[in-house]
């Protein structure tokens, strides 16, 4: 494999790696994505071409091992990739039955097309080279098209041509999940349009979505068409003379009755594949939409690291573009690139809209009102357990219930163990900060006035209700729920899951309650009163929520902050004696059960928990909320922390190494980088073990982005002004973004050699304020300013 800033390249053919390059190949454009997979292969061991619209979801009960297990599942849609071939009358070929003399794969970021290029050997000195071109349309959503060039060595040859509409699909990309009724689609019909354009028609089976799918094949020869058990073919031959290159363009159309405006799907698919032009068109129009997008999301990093980061940002663009904007969709964790946590949502959004709210800010709404649609089934699972507020559920899907299981298996040992994840309410805090974020980097009142204030009433609202006054301590407590740390889920020997103060839900619930009243105090009268008169808010509950955003109790031991109350008293762990038994141990959860142990009894994490505050917060913000909870984090406290937590974390999540790099970026630079560098290659080299092939980690990503956005400049956008405190790493110290910043579009900076340049494009927008720690600066559109920065 060899990456540049603007393609990334496999050079061979390796089965092993298939499911690898499928998810890192994939093309989408927000709307629906396809995975990297050959078009002449099904789906097998070795490839699996799943195609993903955003937010269509189905939901299946089955038997497993004697129990009844509910999921809903993002569906996989009938596959539009299928085209074969073969010389005379000879097998089809494919790199798994024929010979490859050449093969080489390569995704051209700029441009968002795949490219293949294989040479099969025919015998007798004779050789096939099949070039394909793969779009899946940037600038219209409901398109993708295929051109595949062949051209035939030695002796002239006949070459049959098979392209198809394949609806004999199931969800079957995640083995621990094969066990499950995957069979999500019904209802299927094929057919011919009379125009050279085939058709296939289907519904999920619960969720009763209608997908429509219609395709044309074109070609230097006549095409025919075919009906068979669950797919629609379109057949040509091709006669083919050495030197000369014969080409197949595929165009295919996509509609769902989820689509706003819409009728029939498959009226829609037929109308827009009728109406689309060739392929060069297509590929015109689709190359400037994505420049459109580049230059919003300018990002210049030298080196292995830009590369990486050019690929992650792809991905980021492919699940979560412009065209999302439309669509009631939240963040999926893999993107839309497989099946793994089966398309759930769950707080990854934490890791992702934060780089979206300073370059595609309507992206960032519009993921923030699938939430909000959301909030009376919020308010409804708060009520289910005798609480006020809003409880969002730790795994979303299609109408925002708890979508979390409530038993997993163990691969390790092979059995199923309650999964007790349902209990991270967190989840409510990220959707808070979200909100805020998005507000402060936008300038959208409007939304803050609205949406945002009902968002974060009602979360408040919850952990208000939710923490009780325990008048030994004489603080107000959280009980019984999950950390970040989904390793630990109950203490030592109970019988009840839950542990009782984490600190990073009770100093996360603190922040929201506080923001909350703040934003209470700044609406305007009238909507004051009508948000009060709508929930019913009054004097004393509010009184309530400032007394407890200053009471939460947060643990300490040892001169260090608590993961949560009782943390101290874990045994310690031996970390050389697991290491060198297991090797890798990301997973030790899994490891212990298996010896008849549990990680609940020991200091060892899965990645960070109270070490996300520092995530989250600037230092001084930080210190702030430890104050107004009655404790002073010098900085001292906060590095022994670090310290702490570090040497008993075993990185089983991909957030984890970017979350530490953020940390030490500011704590301990030295080994900041070390972190950075897991980060960045967490999907690339498959860092977690397989788990890339099923989706990639869309918040690892995105964050990845945002350290070199936010993390290494110190930005925040607080207060109506930029604050910049920068902290360059000596690995990556020179490089250059733009940012989309409360309306000033292409605000640009440049960090070199100790040195910050920020340019803001002329408009007749007010001027920016920019913060330092030594000095502020007003820029007026059209300026730029160059700073040295202290050592």
């Amino acid at each position: 494999m060899t990456a540049t800033a603007s393609t990334w390249d496999y050079d061979h053919y390796d089965p092993a790696g298939e499911r690898l390059r499928e998810s890192l190949c994939t093309l989408g454009n927000g709307y629906f994505a396809t995975r990297g997979a050959l078009p002449e292969c099904v789906a097998d061991d070795v490839h699996y071409p799943g195609t993903y619209a955003a937010g269509c979801y189905n939901r299946l009960t089955s038997t497993v091992a004697g129990r009844e297990v509910e999921n809903e599942d993002m569906v996989n849609l009938p596959n539009w990739l299928p085209l074969r071939f073969r010389t005379g009358s000879g097998a089809w070929l494919t790199p798994d039955d024929a010979p490859v003399k050449d093969h080489r794969q390569t995704v051209h970021l700029d441009t968002g097309v795949l490219e293949r290029r294989t040479r099969y050997g025919l015998g007798d000195g004779h050789a096939l080279t099949v070039r394909q071109l793969r779009l899946v349309h940037m600038a219209e959503p409901h398109l993708a098209a295929l051109r595949t060039e062949f051209t035939v060595e030695g002796a002239a040859a006949d070459l049959d041509v098979e392209a198809s509409l394949d609806g004999d699909v199931t969800n079957a990309g995640v083995p621990r999940y094969r066990d499950l009724d995957g069979r999500h689609l019904t209802h299927l019909q094929t057919g011919e349009a009379g125009d050279g354009t085939v058709w296939l028609r289907c519904r999920t089976r619960t969720s009763d979505i209608r997908i429509g799918m219609a395709a044309r094949t074109t070609a230097a020869a006549p095409v025919t068409s075919a009906r068979e058990h669950l797919r629609v073919t379109q057949r040509t031959t091709l006669r083919l003379r050495p030197g000369r290159t014969a080409t197949v363009d595929k165009t295919v159309a996509l509609h769902t009755s989820h689509d706003p405006a819409i009728g029939d799907p498959l009226r829609a698919a037929l109308d827009r594949v009728a109406a689309a032009p060739g392929f060069d068109e297509l590929l015109a129009t689709h190359r400037t939409a994505w420049e459109r997008l580049w230059r919003r999301a300018a990002l210049e990093v030298p080196g292995e690291a830009g590369a990486i980061l050019r690929l992650h940002l792809f991905h980021v663009l492919q699940t979560l573009s412009p065209n999302t904007a439309d669509l009631d969709v939240g963040v999926p964790a893999r993107g839309l690139h497989g099946e793994a946590y089966r398309g759930h949502v769950f707080w990854d959004e934490l890791f992702v809209l934060p780089y979206l709210n300073l370059h595609f800010p309507e992206v960032s709404r519009a993921v923030l009102q699938y939430r909000h649609r959301r909030l009376e089934r919020a308010r409804a699972a708060a009520r289910a357990i005798g609480r006020r507020g809003a409880l969002y559920p730790w795994q979303s899907g299609s109408d925002g219930r708890e979508e979390t299981q409530r038993l997993h298996l163990n691969p390790h040992s092979g059995r199923w163990l309650p999964d007790h994840s349902h209990l991270q309410w967190h989840v409510g805090s990220a959707v808070a900060y979200n909100a805020w974020q998005y507000c402060e980097a936008s300038g959208d009142a409007e939304f803050l006035h609205t949406v945002g204030a009902e968002l974060l009433l009602q979360i408040a609202r919850f952990w208000a209700d939710t923490a009780t006054w325990d008048a030994g301590l004489g603080r107000h407590r959280i009980r019984g729920v999950v950390g970040p740390d989904e390793y630990h889920d109950a203490y030592p020997g109970a019988g009840e899951p839950g542990l009782d103060d984490n600190t990073y839900t009770n100093v996360t619930a603190a922040w929201v309650l506080t923001r909350a009243l703040y934003v209470l105090r700044c609406l305007p009268a009238p909507r004051r009163r009508e948000l009060l008169e709508r929930t019913g808010l009054d004097d004393e509950e509010l009184a309530r929520w400032d007394t407890v955003s200053r009471t939460l109790h947060v643990p300490f031991h040892e001169g260090v902050v608590s993961q949560f109350e009782g943390y101290g008293d874990l045994a310690e762990l031996d970390w050389d004696g697991y290491r060198a038994r297991y090797d890798d141990i990301r997973r030790l959860d899994r490891i212990l059960e298996a010896e008849g142990d549990s990680v609940n009894n020991y200091r060892a994490s899965k990645q960070a928990d109270v070490l996300m505050l520092g995530y989250l917060f600037s230092p001084a913000e930080l210190r702030g909320l430890f104050e107004r909870l009655g404790h002073r984090l010098d900085d001292d406290t906060w590095r022994r922390t670090v310290d702490h937590y570090l040497a008993r974390t075993s990185h089983g999540s991909t957030l984890s190494g970017l979350v530490h790099g953020w940390i030490l970026a500011r704590a301990r630079r030295a080994e900041a980088w070390t972190f950075c560098q897991e980060a960045l290659k967490g999907d690339v080299a498959d860092i977690q073990g397989g788990t890339t092939g099923e989706g990639i980690h869309l918040g690892a990503m995105a964050g990845t982005l945002d350290l070199v956005q936010r993390c290494l400049t110190g930005l925040e956008t607080r207060a109506g002004a930029l604050w910049l405190d920068p902290v360059p790493l000596p690995e990556l110290s020179s490089y250059g973004f733009s940012i989309r910043y409360q309306g000033h579009w292409g605000v640009r900076f440049r960090l070199e050699h100790g040195r910050l340049e920020i340019a803001v494009p002329a408009s007749g927008l007010l001027p920016i304020d920019v913060r330092l720690p030594d000095r502020a600066v007003r820029l007026q559109p059209g300026d730029t300013c160059r700073l040295v920065l202290p050592d």
